[in-house]
């Protein structure tokens, strides 16, 4: 089974990283690694293997369709991660570099995975992998931090479960053998049990929503974004998170087939808008950069979110999505950490004036914001913009209009916080600090290839992931 490797690649790595004894070369089986995997994914993803319909896991068109973007972001953050490492030479980096490539392993098994019971046990896995990294700064306010994400996403992934024990049983009161593989759940259909149908899917969204960050379950973003490193925020925000959409996404399937799809619309719509609206309320009064971002992310989970709700070109539409998010956020990520280390702070007051203390990654971090806010010709531009022509085909005119007035009040609060960043006069402290900071390659190059993948999806979106996406969508949504 060729998709195995996937999981097998970087689950061998993490071994001989664990075991590697030279701490300086250890961080140099990232990028190896990732660009197996990368080069694996895509090849998988032009020539898929054949799905058994009871199989487990396996690269079905949902797969296809998003695993190639986190091995992309892996990779290049992995480039990122090597350079970091050597700066942060007075930390040991073997369990870093480890639950960096578990995660990888793990979030390859969940995006794969078949069976409800299998995609849990891996995004839980996934979790626990990334309590390491969000600690790796060990300061008083990274414990806190991690605590709180732990707790918190703890509970999402506990309400998951007895979601997917409710929608075990709904197959059994319908008839069914109680196989929660989705294949079987959804050719069940109508015979599904339909309270517990309901049950199950409150429960499952609001248990993967929290591992997506949509409001009111964001509450540990802020905190885990702000006091992770740079590449660990890039990683949680465009890999961790896409799980938790495609399981929402799965389970729609499951829950549309029996008939409940207006119930799964409404609902959808209600939290995505919801998420946009509270991400640019808090992003017109926050002060911190990095807390900045990860309201950025709740207001783009509610951008897919809204999408899948529209069915049909709006998951198409939410899948592109998927791909812009997760790149253009990984360029704002890695800048914004060149920028904390430069400065040697995060609030407005304390990094200003980095357009001469950090001048390449301001202008990156610049970049950045006219791609997240969709600005032509960035990916991000297209990829909303098709969600709004679904909204305006599919008669949805008010959601549109909603839409439309989060993502300027969104555009509002990004740009007071980013160019007062870049503009001004820098502090005494900051200028001591940024002396101490240097923009090499290797904490520079790897944001442009974000930014030039965000481009590239725009500019000239390759056919083979039109068809891919194509092709996840019919399945997901049958209807156009």
């Amino acid at each position: 089974m060729r998709e195995l490797a996937l999981i097998a690649i970087p689950l061998l790595a993490a071994v001989g990283a664990f075991v590697w004894s030279k701490e300086r070369t250890r961080p140099w089986l990232l990028p190896v690694a990732g660009t197996v995997h990368t080069a694996m994914a895509f090849w998988l993803m032009a020539k898929p293997p054949t799905l058994k319909a009871d199989a487990w896991f396996g690269l079905d068109p949902v797969a296809r369709a998003v695993l190639p973007m986190v091995s992309v972001l892996f990779l290049v953050c992995s480039v990122y991660a090597v350079a970091y490492l050597r700066i942060r030479a007075e930390r040991k980096n073997r369990v870093f570099v480890t639950a960096l490539l578990v995660l990888l392993g793990l979030l390859s098994l969940a995006l794969q995975a078949q069976s409800l019971g299998l995609l849990w046990v891996a995004a839980e896995g996934a979790t626990l992998m990334t309590v390491p990294l969000l600690h790796f700064n060990r300061t008083a306010r990274a414990f806190e931090a991690t605590w709180k994400y732990l707790l918190v996403g703890g509970t999402g992934i506990a309400l998951s479960l007895l979601g997917s024990f409710c929608l075990g049983y709904s197959s059994l009161h319908g008839g069914g053998g109680g196989d929660l593989t989705f294949s079987a759940l959804t050719s069940q259909g109508d015979a599904l049990s339909r309270p517990w149908l309901v049950a199950a899917w409150v429960l499952l969204l609001a248990g993967y929503g929290t591992k997506m960050g949509l409001a009111p379950m964001h509450t540990w973003k802020p905190d885990a974004y702000g006091e992770a490193p740079g590449v660990v925020g890039a990683l949680l925000a465009g890999g961790m998170t896409t799980v938790a959409f495609v399981a929402i996404l799965r389970v729609k399937q499951v829950v549309d087939a029996a008939g409940a799809g207006a119930m799964t619309e409404r609902t959808l719509l209600a939290f995505g808008l919801f998420s946009m609206l509270v991400a640019a309320l808090f992003l017109l009064g926050t002060p911190d950069f990095k807390r900045m971002l990860a309201y950025s992310s709740v207001e783009h989970m509610g951008i897919l979110t809204v999408g899948a709700a529209l069915g049909g070109m709006g998951i198409w539409a939410a899948l592109f999505h998927v791909w812009n998010n997760s790149l253009t956020k990984g360029a704002l990520f890695l800048s914004a950490g060149n920028i904390r280390r430069a400065a040697g702070g995060r609030t407005v007051d304390e990094v200003a004036g980095m357009a001469w203390l950090a001048p390449r990654s301001a202008r990156i971090l610049v970049a950045g914001l006219l791609a997240i806010t969709a600005c032509p010709p960035f990916g991000p531009f297209f990829s909303e913009l098709r969600i709004v022509r679904t909204a305006f085909e599919t008669g949805s005119v008010w959601t549109a209009a909603a839409f439309l007035g989060c993502l300027l009040l969104a555009f509002f609060g990004l740009t007071r916080l980013v160019f007062a960043i870049v503009d001004g006069r820098p502090r005494a402290a900051a200028r001591a600090q940024g002396r101490l900071f240097r923009e090499t390659a290797g904490v520079i190059v790897p944001p442009l290839i974000f930014l030039g993948c965000s481009l590239w999806l725009g500019l000239a979106t390759p056919s083979l992931l039109r068809e891919t996406w194509d092709a996840a969508a019919r399945l997901l949504s049958p209807r156009p």
